[in-house]
């Protein structure tokens, strides 16, 4: 852009005024976020994939009822969140949501790219179902515990006796 400029002896002078150009963003628009993308960096970089909340309590319990097992073993199917040899038995502590646990308020679909959450939780879901079969082949016990009954003091005591017998 020019603009106009006085000389001392009255003449009007045109010089060139260089203003900083705003970035092009050349992505293509996105679907609207509550976060701006620092935030839901920071908040995403939070979500663990092991030793979640559920996951440590049902540890702390089987440990307390003198029961010995490993973590994530990634030698048996679907690597189940403990695997107890002496008694052949897995526990999967699943995330309702990312399971897709029926009839559960945290297990409900998000309303926004439905298409692309439909597919990517039913793929969750056949991927348990090939797992637990895999390894009630073997010969293990298998347990699946899930989220919404260890947030509950009432259901997850009994959720944790029923585990232990």
């Amino acid at each position: 852009m020019y603009r106009r400029t006085w000389s001392g002896a009255g003449r009007c002078l045109l010089s060139f005024r260089k203003r900083p150009v705003p970035p092009i963003d050349l992505r293509p628009p996105s679907m609207t976020d509550v976060f701006d993308a620092e935030t839901r960096s920071r908040v995403m970089s939070r979500i663990r994939g092991k030793n979640t909340g559920p996951e440590r309590l049902v540890g702390s319990h089987l440990h307390a009822a003198g029961y010995r097992f490993r973590r994530c073993v990634r030698s048996l199917p679907g690597v189940p969140d403990f695997a107890i040899k002496r008694t052949r038995m897995t526990i999967f502590v699943h995330g309702c949501f990312w399971h897709s646990h029926a009839g559960c308020r945290y297990g409900v679909k998000p309303k926004s790219n439905q298409s692309f959450w439909s597919d990517k939780l039913a793929r969750a879901v056949e991927r348990d179902e090939a797992a637990l079969s895999a390894l009630r082949k073997t010969g293990f016990r298998v347990a699946v515990e899930w989220e919404c009954l260890l947030r509950d003091a009432e259901k997850r005591s009994s959720a944790l006796e029923r585990l232990c017998r």
